[in-house]
């Protein structure tokens, strides 16, 4: 992995949402190799931590506090990177929110506030930096989904919808940036050991005690889904699944398109009929 990612002779990425999980691991990956980041979250403290950590490990960067759905604030904050570090080799658009419910049920602000920051997010993401990635002719953008981007189980439909946009986004993108020197590849983990279920907005509590459980069993640590990433990028892949259950379920998928769909449903109907008992 080290001499693939070598030919990034710049080492410069800009990874939001790296205050914490995916994004800080990745931080801390790339440190170690004297990558310069620009960390970027929307706390000040979690990306000064982060940044810190980036020092210790032998990195350099910088750090940018703004919302990911604001596009002029992502505007901004890139132009300064640019400026400062003279282009970018790496871009990573991990930044992720989470809400669950019922579709009718979800509130038009956290449909709003997930879309913002989870399928606008990368859109910003890729739309700021993409001109200058062209002009190098080199480097690679990650764009961080899910699993439940290709699969959509019950009671996730604004987490789902997003990220489904953001595989169809890195789709897009892989055959658009054909001979450009820029490549694309997109993450669809499953559960892995990560905070995005503790923020999550939800008036549904059989979802939040799920994903709780499902995170707390997770034996995938943030720094092992670094790991896969950076091995994709390495070898420029498009897909990263990082765990055998995300593998399989999508293998199952693609075998038995309507399958698994009517598994969901099967499952779905058992846990509100336990509720209701």
């Amino acid at each position: 992995m080290r001499s693939q990612l070598e030919r990034f002779s710049g080492r410069r990425a800009f990874i939001t949402g790296a205050g914490s999980g995916l994004g800080r691991a990745l931080c801390y990956r790339l440190a170690a190799r004297g990558w310069t980041i620009g960390v970027q979250d929307v706390r000040e403290d979690t990306a000064r931590e982060t940044l810190a950590g980036v020092e210790q490990r032998g990195g350099t960067g910088r750090v940018f506090v703004f919302d990911v759905s604001r596009f002029e604030a992502f505007q901004q904050a890139a132009k300064e990177f640019l400026e400062a570090f003279g282009g970018v080799d790496l871009v990573v658009n991990n930044a992720g929110v989470a809400v669950a419910g019922l579709a009718e049920d979800v509130s038009q602000a956290d449909w709003e506030w997930i879309l913002g920051i989870n399928l606008m997010g990368p859109i910003h993401g890729c739309r700021i930096f993409l001109p200058t990635l062209r002009a190098q002719g080199k480097g690679h953008v990650v764009n961080v989904a899910s699993l439940a981007g290709l699969i959509a189980g019950p009671t996730m439909g604004p987490y789902n919808v997003t990220k489904f946009g953001v595989v169809g986004l890195s789709e897009t993108l892989r055959a658009e940036l054909v001979d450009s020197g820029v490549s694309v590849t997109v993450v669809c983990p499953s559960f892995f050991q990560t905070n995005i279920v503790n923020a999550m907005r939800s008036n549904d509590p059989t979802a939040r005690s799920l994903g709780t459980q499902l995170v707390a069993r997770s034996g995938v640590s943030a720094e092992d889904v670094a790991d896969a990433v950076l091995d994709a990028v390495a070898s420029d892949r498009l897909y990263v699944l990082p765990q055998w259950d995300a593998r399989g379920l999508w293998l199952l998928k693609r075998l038995f398109p309507a399958g698994v769909p009517t598994i969901f449903a099967w499952g779905f109907r058992k846990a509100r009929a336990l509720q209701s008992s």
